[in-house]
């Protein structure tokens, strides 16, 4: 007998579930390869959807309106195996990962992982004994780096989980809908190149201001040639870290053997800049910015064109950019559709923009990440900013390190770029304040509120400008 993993309904050709599996698994085993786990990974894949063996489902993908548990088997199976990194993944590639609930108190109609295990034996897990037929399942020695203590298992299940969950879908993508136009991104190496071609400008200085940049410049490039670790950048503001801390990366990324730069940035009022600094280097086609603002759903019949949609579902491309917020709650979400791109930051250099502004109520967790994916995911983590968040004693207490300062020189830049004085005003009215706006031939003022900037430039009239996050980033960049 024959059976099988999906179905299209037109024109009614089916997949072969033992060819899903083993598909899923080889490609998971390459997605996990990254932090040494590539044999556990295969058998996750090669287990994870072995519920559908059930005579039960292979009616229902033939056309019987019936619905079937198909993820616990694979974890009942791994979980006998021993395996319970597995079984807690396989258990949760379609609803997410479950809690992990009460051994002796849950009940099989609770949706945690122990009321999930329990339902073997009962009507609620179907007969799926046909799997041992076809499917062999492999022996595997987890990395012992990984199982330290309590969030070192944490981080390797949602690592692990993350290659299952995005081999998965892209199998069963590929089967559904065929080549969709993934990759076919310029390599690492020629990014490097690009970048290089840029800054060369950069080496014929003709003012001192111009010399001090390429100087800040330089010190990045050359620590490009540092193995992989912990990192800051700590630059006066105008001393050119965007492009300094890029030309770091993609140096560090051919050096090393890295695959991708992760540039993660607090706020998207300012991330639109740096994103299109980065266009213009490298070609927007080269960077995938996954944001809010971002919209490559362009297509028509809701066809995705742009590769770059893609990408940003599985991070599947050599430089990134997104929001601290989009980085960090992915690497603790338990969604398939948030942790899909997890195993792609493993092998990465991951520059952390204006890095004082980590949200403190969340920190110790954020320095934890950092520090796991630097201490067991192959990553360069770089802080970069001008004004140096005092994490050190984390770092130490997390991974015995401190970062290692990229431009130790800098400090005595600060003096030489400071551009602002600052006067105390005193309280004034949005008359007064709109009054004295007038009286300038250029200025910028920033309030504190949408409803404030709104009235000001009402009363200014004439040649004013109002910026607002309210506004599309169409809008907001050609105002600029």
């Amino acid at each position: 007998m024959e059976y099988y993993a999906h179905r299209k309904e037109e024109p009614g050709e089916f997949q072969l579930l033992q060819d899903h599996l083993r598909e899923t698994a080889e490609l998971a085993r390459k997605f996990a390869a990254a932090f040494a786990a590539g044999d556990e990974a295969y058998r996750c894949g090669m287990l994870h959807d072995i519920g559908k063996y059930s005579p039960e489902f292979q009616r229902r993908i033939k056309g019987d309106s019936i619905r079937v548990d198909h993820s616990t088997a694979g974890a009942v199976e791994a979980l006998n195996a021993g395996d319970i990194f597995s079984a807690f993944c396989i258990a949760g590639h379609h609803g997410g990962l479950p809690d992990m609930g009460n051994k002796r108190l849950d009940t099989p109609e609770d949706p945690t992982f122990y009321g999930k295990i329990k339902r073997k034996g009962t009507g609620m897990l179907k007969d799926y004994s046909a799997f041992s037929g076809e499917v062999k399942v492999n022996d595997c020695k987890l990395p012992p780096q990984l199982l330290s203590d309590n969030y070192d298992c944490f981080f390797f299940i949602h690592m692990l989980f993350s290659c299952l969950t995005d081999a998965d879908f892209l199998d069963t993508e590929k089967f559904m809908n065929g080549d969709l136009g993934r990759g076919g991104y310029a390599e690492i190496q020629e990014l490097w190149e690009m970048l290089k071609r840029h800054v060369e400008p950069w080496k014929n200085a003709k003012n001192e201001l111009n010399e001090k940049r390429n100087s800040i410049l330089q010190s990045c490039m050359d620590a490009g040639a540092k193995k992989p670790g912990l990192f800051s950048l700590t630059v006066p503001t105008g001393g050119g870290k965007t492009v300094s801390s890029m030309a770091f990366a993609l140096r560090h990324a051919v050096k090393n053997g890295l695959e991708r730069v992760i540039y993660v940035i607090p706020y998207t009022s300012i991330i639109e800049q740096t994103q299109s600094v980065f266009e213009d280097i490298f070609g927007e086609e080269n960077v995938v910015a996954h944001y809010a603002n971002v919209d490559y759903d362009n297509a028509e019949n809701d066809e995705k064109k742009d590769r770059r949609a893609l990408a940003a579902e599985n991070w599947d491309a050599p430089i990134i950019l997104t929001t601290a917020v989009q980085f960090f709650e992915s690497l603790y979400a338990s969604k398939t559709s948030r942790c899909r791109k997890l195993h792609n930051i493993a092998n990465s250099v991951i520059i952390f923009d204006e890095a004082q502004m980590i949200s403190v109520p969340y920190l110790k967790p954020c320095v934890a990440a950092i520090a796991q994916l630097v201490k067991n995911y192959g990553c360069s983590a770089v802080l970069c900013t001008a004004t140096q968040p005092s994490l050190n004693r984390l770092f130490v207490e997390l991974m015995n390190k401190e970062p290692t300062e990229l431009c130790p020189d800098s400090a005595a830049l600060y003096d030489y770029f400071r551009r602002v004085a600052y006067e105390y005003a005193g309280k004034l009215s949005d008359e007064e304040l709109a009054e004295r706006l007038s009286g300038e031939k250029q200025v910028l003022c920033v309030v504190n509120s949408r409803a404030q900037a709104q009235r000001i430039v009402t009363m200014l009239g004439g040649d004013a400008f109002h910026l607002s996050t309210t506004m599309t980033a169409y809008d907001r960049r050609r105002i600029l």
